[in-house]
């Protein structure tokens, strides 16, 4: 499977704290994750057969970090995929992640790994992947944000986290939907904070309700169906980032 290339189309927002150097040498200093607005997760579009021009689409609208995810696919095939994604990534100058799998995220050399509340923990995740890796969390209560913020501080050294799912999503069956109250919640302790670290809102987030979670303090999001499921995957990135970049006007 080999990634198509692509220039970036009009209307489409180039990077703005890109990758440096073909390589990831330390994503956890890495001004594309400090600057990082759009977070895509998508799984490996088996019923397309598109992956590496989907996501290359992607990237060329303005998205920032893909995240494989896709609980239906065996290690070898995840691998393959993540060998295209890395180069897709790394042509457009931006980061890729692995989730829940450390030994995914090493053999890989992703510069990303994410993990949930309940997968590997914290300390255990920094000892198994690449020093320079940024690892990030997921949080669905106002404990939790202020757990990662403490993280962020902590010898840890968590690097970005997530708050929600703000609304119910068939990504996540049987999780309850935190709403908004607790971005704002993010957005607060996020201020306080001595040392912040970037913070995405999750979970249901499209271009009807995206204007939602930037009324309620976020300026980074993480979704999935607003971009997977959109017949211009470029077009819906930039029109996303529209809404983000409106909130600081």
């Amino acid at each position: 499977m080999n990634a198509t290339t692509s220039s970036f189309p009009a209307g489409s927002h180039a990077p703005a704290g890109g990758v440096a150097s073909a390589e990831v040498v330390n994503a956890r200093d890495s001004e594309a994750l400090k600057t990082a607005r759009l977070y895509l997760c998508t799984d490996a579009r088996r019923d397309r057969g598109d992956f590496a021009q989907f996501v290359d689409a992607a990237f060329a609208g303005g998205v920032d970090i893909i995240q494989l995810r896709d609980k239906t696919i065996e290690a070898a095939e995840e691998l393959d995929l993540l060998a295209v994604l890395k180069e897709v990534a790394v042509r457009h100058g931006k980061l890729w992640a692995v989730n829940d799998r450390a030994d995914i995220a090493v053999l890989s050399g992703a510069p990303v790994f994410h993990v949930g509340q309940k997968d590997l923990p914290l300390a255990a995740a920094r000892t198994l992947v690449n020093g320079n890796a940024a690892i990030g969390l997921s949080s669905h209560t106002a404990e939790q944000v202020d757990a990662a913020l403490a993280a962020a501080a902590g010898p840890s050294g968590l690097d970005y986290f997530c708050v929600g799912p703000v609304w119910a999503t068939p990504t996540k069956p049987g999780r309850s939907a935190v709403g908004p109250d607790l971005v704002n919640y993010a957005a607060g302790a996020s201020r306080q904070a001595a040392d912040p670290v970037p913070w995405f809102a999750i979970g249901g987030i499209d271009h009807g309700n995206v204007h939602q979670v930037v009324e309620a303090g976020a300026r980074r999001i993480v979704v999935v169906r607003a971009i997977t499921e959109a017949p211009d995957p470029a077009a819906a990135a930039a029109s996303l980032l529209d809404a983000l970049d409106a909130a600081g006007s």
